[in-house]
C-alpha cells in the first residue's frame, strides 16, 4: 500500500503527546504529613501527563494532591506555578499545604519576582500574567461549567500556553457530559466542537441538546480515561478503603403546604414563571420551619443553604443567633464570617451554595438544611459535600425543606444525581489499567479503518 497514503490515514487520530516527567514513586512528596499510596499513585500520574484532571471525591485529598503536584512542577521548572482556587479557599489551601511540606503563598496581584507556589481567588485571576507561570491548577474546576461564561473563555484562552496544567474537582459533570469538552479544552486535550462533532450527535429535534453516539460510548470513556482519572473511593484504583468509610448521611425532607394552582388539588409548578411563583408563595413557611428545625438542636452548628436574597433576610430575622453572607459582601466580609464559623464564635451560618458551596472543609458541622431547592444538583451536592466528607467523624443530618408545588424540581435533581452516577461508573470502569500507563497518549481516532484489501489505484492516477 502506498506509504505516504497510510501517513494520511494515522494523520487522523488525534493524538496529545505527554508533556511532563517521571518522578520515582518514593520522590513524590516534600516532607511533612505523607501522601497515601493512592494519592501519591495520582500525583504520579498527573505528572507524567503533565496536563491532567483529578475528578476525586470530596475529602479525597484534592488539596494535598495538587499543592504537590504544584510544587513539583515549581521546582522541575524553576518556575512558578499559580492555584486558582474559591472565595475563602485559598487561605485553607495555604495551612493545609504546610501540612505537606510544600509553601504556598495567597496572592491576590502579580508578584513583582515569582517564585514557588502562590494560590489567588478566581474573582483575582485577572491580575496575573499567564505567561510567567510554568503551571496552573484550578480547584474546583466545574467553574469551567458554563460553555459561554467570560470566566470560561479567559481561563482557555489567557492559560492555554502554559505547559503544566492541573483540572480538580469532585463533581466533573454531575448532569451534562459537555462540561467534559470544557475540562479537555482547557488542557488542551481536545476542543469542546471537536469532541462534539466526532462522538455526540444532537438529542432528537432538539439542537441545544447533545448525547453520545452508540458506537462512540466506549472510546469516548477510554480516551477520557486517558488524561482524566475519576475517584470515589481508593478502592477504584486498587488500594484500601480504610479511613475512608463515611458515617451515615440522613436526608430529611419537610413538604409545606401551598395554595399554588385554582383546583383542589396542588398542582405542580413546571416552568420557570410557575416555580418562581410558587416559591414566593411558599417562602414564609418554608423559612418558618427551617427556624423551627434549628431550635430544636441549640447546641449545634447550622448551615442553612438559601438561593434568593429574600429568603435570606427572613432566615437571618427567624434565627436570633446567625450570621449571613451573601454575593455582594466584601471578601473580608466573608472570610470573617467563614473563619468564624470554623471557630466556632459563629454557630448559624446562612448562606448560598454559589458562595460558599465549593471546597470548603466544614467536617465540624454535622447539621444543615435547605430552604429550597433548584434545579443545580452539583450545587446541592457540593454543599452538602461541605459537612458530609471523609473526615467527619459524625452522622450528618441534612434537611430539605420544600413545597409540594415544587415537586417537578426534585424530580429533576433525582434525574441529574443519576446521570451522575451512572457517569462516575462508566468513567472507573474504563479507567481500570489506564492508569498504569503512566505516559499514556490521549488518543482518540476519528475514524475506525481497517484495510482488508489492497488500495488499487486507476491506471490514469498512477
Amino acid at each position: 500500500m502506498n506509504v505516504e497514503y497510510l501517513e494520511f490515514v494515522k494523520s487522523k487520530t488525534k493524538m496529545d503527546q505527554p508533556s511532563g516527567f517521571t518522578l520515582d514513586h518514593d520522590a513524590i512528596g516534600f516532607g511533612g504529613m505523607q501522601l497515601m499510596e493512592f494519592q501519591r499513585h495520582i500525583v504520579k500520574w498527573a505528572l507524567s501527563r503533565g496536563r491532567a484532571a483529578v475528578f476525586a471525591n470530596t475529602g479525597l485529598g484534592k488539596t494535598a494532591m495538587q499543592v504537590t503536584w504544584a510544587g513539583h512542577v515549581a521546582e522541575h521548572t524553576v518556575n512558578p506555578v499559580l492555584i486558582a482556587a474559591p472565595l475563602c479557599v485559598a487561605r485553607q489551601t495555604v495551612s493545609e499545604a504546610a501540612k505537606f511540606g510544600v509553601h504556598v503563598e495567597y496572592v491576590r496581584e502579580m508578584p513583582d519576582d515569582p517564585q514557588g507556589v502562590y494560590v489567588t481567588n478566581y474573582e483575582m485571576l485577572d491580575n496575573f500574567e499567564p505567561d510567567a507561570f510554568a503551571g496552573v491548577v484550578l480547584d474546583e474546576s466545574s467553574i469551567l461549567k458554563n460553555r459561554d461564561g467570560k470566566t470560561r473563555t479567559r481561563i482557555i484562552t489567557e492559560w492555554k500556553r502554559c505547559p503544566y496544567r492541573l483540572s480538580c474537582t469532585a463533581t466533573p459533570s454531575p448532569n451534562d457530559y459537555m462540561e467534559l469538552g470544557n475540562q479537555s479544552e482547557f488542557l488542551g486535550i481536545m476542543g469542546m466542537d471537536e469532541m462534539l462533532a466526532m462522538l455526540f450527535t444532537h438529542d432528537g429535534g432538539d439542537t441545544a441538546k447533545w448525547r453520545l453516539k452508540g458506537h462512540g460510548r466506549k472510546k469516548f470513556w477510554q480516551w477520557l480515561a486517558s488524561w482524566a482519572v475519576t475517584i470515589r473511593m481508593p478502592s477504584d484504583l486498587g488500594f484500601a478503603d480504610d479511613g475512608y468509610v463515611l458515617p451515615a448521611l440522613h436526608t430529611h425532607e419537610h413538604l409545606v403546604t401551598s395554595q399554588y394552582g385554582d383546583d383542589m388539588f396542588t398542582s405542580i409548578a413546571q416552568s420557570l414563571t410557575e416555580r418562581r411563583q410558587a416559591k414566593k408563595e411558599t417562602l414564609q413557611q418554608r423559612v418558618a420551619k427551617v427556624a423551627e428545625i434549628v431550635a430544636k438542636e441549640t447546641n449545634e452548628p447550622w448551615l442553612i443553604w438559601c438561593h434568593t436574597n429574600d429568603e435570606a433576610d427572613l432566615l437571618r430575622k427567624a434565627i436570633a443567633d446567625s450570621v449571613e453572607i451573601r454575593g455582594s459582601d466584601s471578601i473580608e466580609r466573608k472570610e470573617q464570617a467563614i473563619n468564624g464559623f470554623l471557630d466556632g464564635s459563629v454557630r448559624v451560618l446562612v448562606t448560598k451554595p454559589s458562595i460558599a458551596g465549593m471546597g470548603l472543609n466544614l467536617q465540624h458541622c454535622a447539621r444543615m438544611a435547605f430552604v429550597g431547592l433548584d434545579d443545580s444538583f452539583e450545587q446541592m451536592y457540593q454543599a452538602v459535600r461541605r459537612c458530609w466528607r471523609f473526615g467527619q467523624s459524625r452522622e450528618v443530618h441534612s434537611h430539605i425543606v420544600s413545597a409540594e408545588s415544587l415537586g417537578a424540581i426534585k424530580q429533576n435533581v433525582e434525574r441529574k444525581e443519576a446521570q451522575m452516577e451512572e457517569m462516575q461508573a462508566s468513567m472507573v470502569e474504563h479507567m481500570t489499567g489506564m492508569m498504569q500507563k503512566a505516559a499514556s497518549a490521549a488518543a482518540i481516532e476519528k475514524t475506525e479503518y481497517d484495510p482488508q484489501h489492497e488500495m488499487m489505484l486507476p491506471a490514469w492516477v498512477a
